[in-house]
């Protein structure tokens, strides 16, 4: 293959931190000679990125490997990420994979693959769970534009819920140094970004094995001098301190939106999942925020139907989040992973059943997001617009994470611009 110019793409599944992640794999590709082609073009190399949260991650991830070999039947195939982790014999089985390479293994893709040459078998290179130590940085960005760059600054979890694979697919919690990563935020602000949103497995548990916390890093970002915005991607109730709602109130640098999982408003459920906290926490947690930034947007994550959750448990939930002032919501449906405690619990919820309290929460959901964008009407906001031109006009994010739609001005793009909102639906605000 010496002397062609090879071709690779990439297929990502999952979370912001697997899209940052295939985003430096693919920067590694470049470096080595590669040009990036898209996924449904003929490549020379297939990467696939999987994720364990995925239902049906096997019957998936045999769907994209066939996509691919359509495209080229002589594709080198690799596929890496969360579900090869967990299941690398179930990958190795899928007929085309040539290489499967497990958490800690995927940065260092060349150290495997050799040549890129088709095998008629597999090969796998998995360390197991306990080994899993490394941090590697990673950033991605929103493919049409440089204006939101997904940044890494933690990996891993020591939580142990019931129905999760992350720790046993990602390992224990672990964080890039701060002094690292604001040189790293640095070059991503000097690369043109006006928006950092903070990834990782677990955000909140930053800094803990480098002798830091969540606190003292964002208060080291915002002090460096630049016209920028930092998002918080997802933080753990118990992990979301008063310090840092107060430091978000104070500086123009933070979003005034934070992504604060729920998963259940019944207490019995919340320690049959063995998350760390009650009902009682969490609405303290939801005021607070509010009653220090009023304008503040409040995503919550909640998942129906997990073993042991009863219709009362349910609607128990349901009014809970029904009274929060919380702006929208991502609902899941639990579904069973291997090597879990919830796959060996009683109570199992009918897949009709989890379908139909879904369908509620989904209801109740769009309602929150309308009424919390219609409560924008006359205000001024600070968004941030993107190359997305859609009918002669400019989408953005607002601080608060509210979906902006303006007037066409390519001046606009990529700069933090002050506008007032005219009207909105459960879609978009509308800026003058």
């Amino acid at each position: 293959m010496k002397g062609k110019k090879l071709k690779a793409a990439f297929h990502t599944l999952g979370c912001k931190l697997n899209f940052s992640e295939t985003s430096t794999l693919g920067q590694k590709f470049l470096e080595n000679g590669f040009d990036i082609i898209q996924f449904n073009e003929a490549a020379d190399v297939y990467v696939i990125n999987t994720c364990t949260v995925t239902d049906n991650a096997d019957k998936e991830c045999r769907q994209i490997v066939r996509r691919a070999l359509r495209k080229n039947p002589n594709a080198y195939v690799i596929v890496t990420g969360c579900y090869a982790q967990l299941r690398p014999e179930e990958i190795s089985r899928i007929e085309g994979v040539d290489l499967a390479l497990g958490s800690n293994e995927k940065f260092k893709i060349f150290d495997y693959a050799g040549d890129f040459k088709k095998n008629n078998f597999s090969c796998v290179y998995v360390s197991p769970t306990e080994t899993l130590n490394e941090f590697n940085s990673a950033y991605s960005t929103d493919a049409d534009s440089r204006t939101r760059a997904f940044f890494k600054i933690q990996d891993g979890c020591d939580y142990k819920c019931t129905f999760c694979t992350i720790p046993l697919a990602r390992g224990k919690s672990r964080s890039q140094s701060p002094e690292q990563l604001v040189a790293d935020f640095k070059n991503l602000l000097q690369k043109g970004y006006k928006e950092i949103i903070l990834t990782g497995v677990n955000v909140g548990d930053y800094g803990k094995n480098v002798g830091y916390d969540l606190y003292g890093l964002l208060k080291d970002f915002i002090s460096i001098e630049d016209n920028f915005r930092i998002r918080i991607s997802s933080i753990e109730p118990n992990l979301l301190t008063e310090d840092i709602i107060r430091l978000t109130a104070e500086s123009e640098k933070l979003a005034k939106h934070f992504h604060i999982p729920l998963q259940s408003g019944s207490d019995k459920v919340l320690r049959l999942m063995k998350r760390r906290y009650d009902s009682s926490l969490y609405e303290k947690l939801i005021y607070k925020v509010k009653e220090i930034i009023p304008e503040a947007g409040i995503g919550v994550d909640v998942i129906v139907g997990t073993p042991g959750e009863t219709e009362e448990d349910f609607l128990t939930t349901y009014e809970f989040i029904k009274k929060l002032p919380v702006s929208y919501l991502h609902v899941f449906t639990y579904s069973e992973r291997p090597n879990t405690e919830a796959i060996l619990m009683d109570g199992k919820v009918e897949q009709a059943e989890k379908k139909r309290r879904n369908g509620m929460l989904r209801i109740l959901g769009e309602k929150k997001k309308t009424a919390f964008y219609k409560e924008q009407i006359g205000k001024e906001l600070k968004v941030l617009f993107e190359h997305t031109e859609k009918e002669g006009t400019l989408e953005g994010f607002s601080s608060n994470y509210v979906r902006v739609k303006g007037a066409s001005n390519f001046d606009l793009v990529n700069r933090l611009t002050n506008v007032k909102i005219v009207n909105a639906n459960g879609e978009y605000c509308y800026s003058e």
